[in-house]
Order: C-alpha cells, then sequence, then structure tokens
C-alpha cells in the first residue's frame, strides 16, 4: 500500500504517487491501494497522525496488504511506530530506493557504493531491530539489558564495516583519478549523459554510439557508469561518451555521497546532455531536481544540451516546430535544446551537429578534443553557417 503526505508546497502531488507506484513495481512490489494525507506538517510519532493511522491499517487488512510504502522520509521511532500499530512491515521512499540500488549494482565498485549507504541508513535504526530484547529487561534499576548490548555490538560492527568501505572507495576514487588524468593528457573531449531516472539515456546511449548497454522502460536501469567512444564525422573526430545513474526527487542525500565517484563523471566532463522525457507531466520538476544535484556534485557549471527525449510520446498538437532551438533560462542564459526519439532515431543528427558544435567551441576556448585524422583534420572541415551559431550559444555557456 503507497502513503503519500502532502505537505503543501508540491504542484502535481499526484504524480509523486505515480513515480513512486514506478519505484515499487521497479522492486518486484504490486501497489494495491493508495491513501494520500494532507497535514501542515508531519506527526511526531506516526507521521501521518492516529485517525489517518487507523484509516491506513483498515484498508491494510481490507487489502490484505503485506507492506505499507511512504513517499516520505521517515525517523526511525515513526517506522517503528507505525509497524506497531499497523500490524504489517513499513518501508519509506529511501529504504526502497536503496533496495533497488541494492539489487541493480552490477559492478565492484558500484556494489561498494550502494553497500555504504545502506550501512549508513541501517546505522540509525539499530533500536528497532533489538527492541524486543529491551523488554526482557528487569525492574526499575537495572541497566545494561540485552537490547541495549545487541544494539551497541551491532554498531560497532556495522562503523568498522564503513571503515572499511570507504576505504576502498577511496582505492577506486584514485583509479577514476588515474584514468581522468590519463584521458586529460590523451586530449579526449568528454561528454556525459545526465537526467532523471527513465528518461532514456540507455537509449540514447546506444543510439550514439551503436553500444548494446541495458537500458529498460524503468527506474535505475542504469546504476554503472559505461563509457565509449563518439565519432563525430563532421569533424573527424571522436569523444568519450559516458551514460550515468539517474536521478530523482528526493534522491538520498548519503547515497549521492557514495556515489561520488560514479557522479565525477558528470563534475568532470567538457559537456553533459541533460536528457529530458518530453512527454513527463512534472518536465520542469524534473528537470530542477537534476540541476540540484548537478550542483550539489559540482558539475552545474559544465555546459548543456537539453536533449528532449520520447519524442514519439508526444500527441500531435505538442510535436515542436523545429527539432532544435534555443532555450532561455533564469539569467538569461541560452542552452542549445534538441527534439529527439533515441527509440526511432528522430533527432539524432540534429543532436550530433550539435554535438560537433560544442567540441568546436571547446576547441577554440581551449578545451581538448581528439582529432582522428591529422592536426589540420578540423580546421580543413568547413563547419556550415548554423553550426557557427550554435558555437557562439557553447561559447556564452564556456
Amino acid at each position: 500500500m503507497l502513503v503519500g503526505v502532502d505537505l503543501g508546497g508540491r504542484s502535481h502531488f499526484d504524480e509523486t504517487l505515480d513515480e513512486l507506484a514506478l519505484l515499487a513495481e521497479s522492486a518486484g512490489d504490486v501497489p494495491v491501494a493508495r491513501v494520500i494525507a494532507k497535514r501542515k506538517a508531519p506527526d511526531p510519532a506516526l507521521f501521518v497522525g492516529s485517525g489517518k493511522a487507523d484509516e491506513i491499517k483498515a484498508l491494510v487488512e481490507g487489502h490484505k496488504a503485506e507492506a505499507v510504502l511512504f513517499d516520505q522520509a521517515l525517523s526511525p521511532a515513526q517506522q517503528r511506530n507505525l509497524e506497531r500499530h499497523l500490524g504489517v512491515a513499513v518501508a519509506d521512499r529511501t529504504m526502497l530506493i536503496l533496495e533497488i540500488f541494492a539489487a541493480r549494482a552490477q559492478s565492484h565498485e558500484g556494489k561498494l557504493q550502494v553497500e555504504l549507504a545502506r550501512l549508513q541508513y541501517l546505522s540509525t535504526r539499530l533500536v528497532r531491530r533489538w527492541s524486543h530484547l529491551e523488554r526482557q529487561r528487569g525492574g526499575i534499576g537495572t541497566r545494561g539489558g540485552p537490547g541495549e548490548a545487541q544494539i551497541e555490538l551491532d554498531r560497532r560492527m556495522i562503523g568498522e564495516r564503513i571503515k572499511s568501505v570507504k576505504e576502498r572507495l577511496v582505492k577506486v576514487k584514485r583509479q577514476r583519478g588515474t584514468q581522468r588524468r590519463s584521458r586529460e593528457r590523451s586530449g579526449t573531449f568528454r561528454i556525459s549523459l545526465v537526467g532523471y531516472t527513465n528518461a532514456g539515456k540507455s537509449t540514447l546511449f546506444n543510439a550514439l554510439v551503436k553500444a548494446r548497454a541495458y537500458a529498460a522502460d524503468q527506474l535505475f536501469a542504469t546504476l554503472d557508469t559505461t563509457t565509449r567512444q563518439l565519432y563525430l564525422e563532421d569533424l573527424d573526430a571522436t569523444a568519450s561518451l559516458s551514460d550515468t545513474v539517474g536521478f530523482i526527487r528526493d534522491l538520498p542525500h548519503k547515497l549521492v555521497e557514495a556515489f561520488e565517484a560514479t557522479l565525477q563523471e558528470a563534475a568532470d566532463a567538457d559537456l553533459l546532455l541533460h536528457v529530458v522525457d518530453a512527454a513527463s507531466p512534472v518536465l520542469d520538476e524534473q528537470m530542477a531536481e537534476v540541476q540540484r544535484v548537478l550542483q550539489e556534485i559540482g558539475a552545474d557549471a559544465v555546459p548543456q544540451i537539453l536533449v528532449y527525449n520520447k519524442l514519439d510520446n508526444l500527441a500531435e498538437s505538442q510535436q515542436p516546430q523545429a527539432l532544435s532551438d534555443v532555450l532561455e533560462r533564469d539569467g538569461g542564459l541560452r542552452v542549445p535544446r534538441v527534439f529527439v526519439s533515441a527509440l526511432r532515431g528522430t533527432g539524432l543528427p540534429e543532436l550530433r551537429r550539435l554535438i560537433s558544435a560544442a567540441v568546436a567551441a571547446g576547441r577554440d576556448t581551449g578545451l581538448n578534443f581528439d582529432e582522428t585524422a591529422s592536426t589540420s583534420g578540423v580546421s580543413d572541415t568547413a563547419p556550415e553557417a548554423h553550426d557557427d551559431a550554435d558555437a557562439k550559444a557553447y561559447r556564452r555557456q564556456l
């Protein structure tokens, strides 16, 4: 059963539960009902208050639900109180995202990053695991019961494991740093795909580099960074293209910290392809969330191309007049935008042209890129007039 609490200030609140349902389905669960509560502030004990908790309990029994999933983050005490009140397992959005990440991580690095985030999350919830032992303590004046002892033991073990995982991730970060410096010395122009989860980044990645990276219509289909060479025919040059983990609303901060090494690909890029689901009813909110995370990881100043994907999902009346234009953001920043269908190939030539313009702008501002032809190969290639205009837009970003 899904529960969302509208605390005010968020438009399209129903869509937030749609996303929660997709998350649940991605984890292999089947939502049977939804409950929306409205409050000015969370209830300290039950988050939703006792009256709404009673309503949820009746629905749980009526639908024979096995668990209740909250869209907001619950405190350890709230989670414990809700489980006692409802009589079923209770999880929150953070726990669900961590479970999905744990199931999807494939690389050694990805598994380490997920383990770190899960351990940090678990360390705040130890008390609920051993509360039954506390009830076995003696009368007044008894100290150091079995529950307390077990909590301290677990806390120490988890602390040691967190330290070990962090040390191993430091080594991974060093390796990535070595690889990054190697790419810098080779003069490779670096492009990273970023965007909200399920925007179609992996499908676009496959279409651009003719690869077979895993792509699926589900949240967080990709967790591990994949990098391939992208050939730019009009420049007779190659650039590196990396597919990265998708972002999502309220992405746990500890998860962002744990995936620092992976997300560094975006911060170190010369260009970001910000992939957007053009058919999403909450497109603006998703774009804002991606920008927020980019700012958190220090990648908000990297030049971007906005790639409005899933053009094939738009109704005829919603189709753009042109496949490429320039979007003016707050502060007068003009960002190149292109509409594509990665699945059908629509708009990909326009996207390649914009990428080439970005590479040309990078060359003019001193950024490196790999010329597969001779040193004079790019200067001998006369760009079209509209490419000059695109390059100027990138130079303004740079």
